[in-house]
C-alpha cells in the first residue's frame, strides 16, 4: 500500500496516534488533523485517498466537515469511513447520507480491524 495517503480527522491524540502508527507500519502515508477546520484544509493539500473522520470535533463537526467534502468538486470523490464513539441509527443514517462510505464505532473496532476497512474500500 505505499503511497497511499491517509488523512485521520481525530481530536482524541491517543486514538490518532495508536491508528497512525499501525497504518505507518502498513505503509501508509499519514496526515493528522485534529479539527474540522484543519481537516478540510489537510485534504485540499494533501490530497488523501482515503479520510478517517471523528464526529466530536472542536469547532466543525465531522458531519459538517463531511459535508464540506461532498460539495467540493477537488475533494468530494475521496471515501471517508467515520470513526465515532456514536452508534446511534441516526448518526449512522446521517453519515451515510452525507456520503460516507463506512462509519465505524470506536469501541467495536480494533485499529488492525480499521486497516483491513481501509484496504477494503480501497481495492
Amino acid at each position: 500500500m505505499a503511497d497511499t495517503k491517509v488523512l485521520i480527522v481525530e481530536d482524541d491524540k491517543f486514538l490518532s496516534e495508536l491508528i497512525s502508527t499501525k497504518l505507518d507500519k502498513e505503509g501508509y502515508d499519514i496526515a493528522l488533523a485534529g479539527d474540522g477546520e484543519t481537516g478540510l484544509k489537510q485534504a485540499d493539500q494533501f490530497m488523501p485517498d482515503i479520510i478517517l473522520l471523528d464526529i466530536m470535533l472542536p469547532g466543525m463537526d465531522g458531519f459538517e466537515v463531511l459535508a464540506k467534502l461532498k460539495t467540493d468538486e477537488k475533494l468530494k470523490e475521496i471515501p471517508v469511513i467515520i470513526l465515532s464513539n456514536f452508534g446511534q441509527e441516526s448518526k449512522v443514517e446521517k453519515g451515510l447520507q452525507l456520503g460516507a462510505v463506512d462509519y465505524l464505532v470506536k469501541a467495536n473496532f480494533t485499529t488492525g480491524e480499521i486497516v483491513e476497512k481501509i484496504k477494503t474500500v480501497l481495492k
